[in-house]
């Protein structure tokens, strides 16, 4: 009985699992869990570096759930201390840091985000300045002394900044020490992460060992790619999916994957069960399910899960409305006129783009228009030099889900 409750727990932990170390310890760690009757601590830390998160950020929340469902001690980790000094993974140079207030702002945007996926009476919610701030600095020297220069350097970011030349800053080298420090103080059995965290992950089962204590088991979640099917997620590229955006343009996003990123959105960001998954690859490998209405289910599951089942259904029917008939939207944004001062005199179309608030400057207007994707009155045009008579009832749209409408 225990041998198949295990082998039930690894196959649902080890979905969409990019690396686990060591492999066999995840399997040992349920075993003692289960014959000691005793939930498994699982830490997951997150640094409130900025107001909002995406849909990336979720992948390895989804996997902190399936724990929780599985009936293990989840402990969610903010990051207020750590996010000060800024998390070195994947940089090229050091992080600004931030202040207390920034970061503290940014947790409260957090805590609510979370819990559109965790269960809030489920989850241990620890902010790590709770022990981090009171170390002294003999303390410092002492968690430093556990690890050498040699061995900072095997991190990757660190090995290329020191052979380009380029500054590491001292207090970078101490991130992976207090990430470290909080799987000693929480006595974690589990710590989860992306791929990009995997030198902090391991730092801590070092300094366990260390400490005394049983070094945890590191779980390293993929790094989700973005709209564009290549790079990771990011607000900074412009192709990540907020989990507050409004419903209608979260699922035009969504709809906008390709159809072998829809597999992989599926697998690390929905709750639906690896059997339907396995049905859902089958039927469209057979040619039974349609690309389009498979998306449309993965629309509708991602939206559900932030916004509810209601709006996740207008959202559809909006869809179906403006991309599919080739309607209007039913938010058009109302321009007045007087406000803009153009009425009855020509006007330079980038320039319009730009008064109106659908585009940010004349060189993206024009770039809008040369792409196509600028309609006046549901017409295309292309022609970037064009001056336009600006009339009451006329609509200028860019794409398909930014229009205004002019009025008097």
């Amino acid at each position: 009985m225990k041998h198949s409750e295990v082998k039930q727990q690894l196959k649902i932990l080890r979905r969409g699992v990019a690396e686990i170390v060591p492999e066999e310890g995840l399997e040992q760690k349920i075993l003692g869990s289960i014959k000691q009757e005793r939930p498994l601590r699982v830490k997951l830390g997150l640094d409130p570096t900025a107001p909002d998160i995406h849909l990336g950020h979720t992948v390895v929340l989804h996997k902190l759930k399936q724990f929780q469902d599985l009936g293990h001690h989840v402990i969610l980790v903010i990051g207020d201390f750590t996010g000060r000094v800024g998390d070195p993974s994947g940089r090229s140079k050091a992080r600004s840091q931030l202040t207390e207030e920034e970061v503290l702002n940014n947790a409260k945007t957090y805590e609510k985000q979370i819990f559109k996926i965790l269960d809030p009476d489920k989850t241990e919610i620890k902010f790590n300045s709770s022990w981090l701030a009171p170390l002294n600095l003999a303390d410092a020297i002492q968690l430093a002394g556990k690890v050498t220069v040699a061995r900072m350097l095997e991190r990757d970011d660190f090995s290329k900044r020191f052979q380009e030349g380029k500054a590491i800053g001292v207090h970078e080298f101490f991130y992976p020490l207090m990430q470290g420090y909080d799987s000693i103080v929480l006595e974690a059995d589990v710590e989860l992460g992306g791929t990009d965290q995997k030198f902090n992950l391991l730092m801590a089962r070092t300094l366990q060992k260390e400490f005394g204590q049983e070094p945890q088991v590191a779980i390293m979640t993929p790094i989700l790619e973005g709209l564009d099917g290549v790079q990771k997620m990011s607000k900074s590229l412009g192709n990540y999916i907020g989990i507050n955006e409004p419903p209608v343009e979260m699922y035009g996003k969504i709809m906008s994957i390709s159809d072998e990123l829809m597999l992989r959105y599926f697998e690390l960001v929905t709750p639906i069960s690896l059997e339907e998954l396995a049905k859902i690859k089958d039927g469209l490998k057979k040619g039974i399910l349609h690309p389009r209405d498979v998306k449309m289910k993965l629309a509708r599951e991602i939206v559900s899960t932030y916004h509810g089942r209601d709006a996740s259904l207008k959202a559809e029917e909006e869809f179906q409305r403006v991309f599919q008939k080739k309607d209007l939207p039913e938010d058009i944004i109302e321009v007045s006129l007087g406000m803009l001062g153009c009425q009855g005199n020509l006007t330079w179309l980038p320039r319009l783009l730009v008064q109106c608030g659908l585009s940010k400057s004349s060189s993206e207007a024009i770039r809008f228009i040369k792409q196509g994707a600028v309609k006046i009155n549901k017409e295309k045009e292309t022609d970037p030099d064009l001056e336009v008579y600006v009339s009451p009832g006329m609509v200028l749209q860019v794409g398909k889900r930014k229009v205004v409408k002019f009025v008097d």
